[in-house]
């Protein structure tokens, strides 16, 4: 069902969409850096430049094209955001979250959040894909502060990544063969990657993979009643996990490394997700 509506801004930009894609879509996804090429599983496509859609804010980083990519999968219908924004851009998080609320008010009953991260520890390796299970926020804002759009005030986290669908992200991996691993995702701004003192703090309250993005979409999906699941790409060791300096060329290299992966599993895992709802 439709959400959201009642914010001029996000019905305008509805409507955009729905000038060119008339079909409620099922799922959503959201893509991070180096990632965005799972978009080309879609089955006839409409291509929309974010730049069009009324008050979307524009993606500045390299890896993010800026486009919503409509259309099918396997006869599921889909949306999916090829290229985020970042809090790191400038953006307010209730700008950040502006696509959450846009796919929320087209329809979608289930969203799948994406992104590149660097580890924080040996147990991973640039290269894994990591299913998201939880998740700590080290952003110091929450995209909900003085917002109040949306059902919940209070929007409970307990089940921010849907455990159902965590499952049927498991149990694909498993089907297609495809190693899948599962941790906590934390996120600082950024655009600063993290020093080693900060990594320690990391690795010892849980986080697994550390990224600059996700968790204001996470929040923003539950006080929408969005479900969520999430997969982490792991494109580098985080500082101190080993000696080697960081750089965003870094994280697209990797990521392209894996897409044929990455994207078998997405694109396997779509009609067992939509089934799941």
């Amino acid at each position: 069902m439709p959400r959201d509506t009642h914010d001029p801004g996000v019905a305008d930009a509805v409507a955009h969409v729905r000038d060119r894609f008339e079909t409620e879509p099922l799922l959503g996804f959201i893509l991070g850096s180096g990632l965005g090429s799972f978009a080309e599983e879609v089955s006839n496509p409409v291509m929309i430049p974010t730049a069009e859609i009324p008050k979307y804010p524009a993606s500045t980083v390299p890896g993010h094209a800026g486009r919503l990519v409509c259309g099918d999968i396997d006869g599921i219908p889909v949306v999916i955001v090829q290229g985020r924004v970042h809090a790191y851009e400038g953006y307010p998080l209730e700008r950040v979250v502006f696509p959450v609320r846009l796919l929320a008010a087209l329809g979608v009953g289930a969203l799948v959040v994406t992104n590149a991260s660097g580890c924080t520890h040996d147990g991973l390796h640039p290269g894994d894909l990591m299913a998201i299970r939880d998740q700590v926020n080290l952003m110091g804002v929450n995209p909900l502060v003085g917002q109040h759009w949306g059902f919940d005030r209070f929007p409970d986290m307990s089940r921010a990544y849907d455990p159902d669908l965590l499952t049927v992200l498991q149990q694909t991996a498993r089907e297609q063969d495809i190693p899948l691993k599962e941790g906590i995702v934390g996120a600082w701004i950024g655009p600063t990657y993290e020093t080693s003192a900060e990594v320690r703090l990391l690795r010892s309250i849980g986080v697994d993979a550390a990224c600059m993005s996700t968790i204001p979409e996470v929040i923003a999906a539950a006080r929408l009643r969005v479900r969520v699941a999430g997969v982490s790409c792991i494109t580098n060791y985080a500082t101190g996990v080993s000696d080697r300096a960081h750089s965003h060329d870094e994280v697209v290299e990797t990521a392209g490394r894996v897409e044929h992966t990455f994207r078998a599993l997405l694109r396997e895992a779509v009609k067992p997700l939509a089934d799941a709802l």
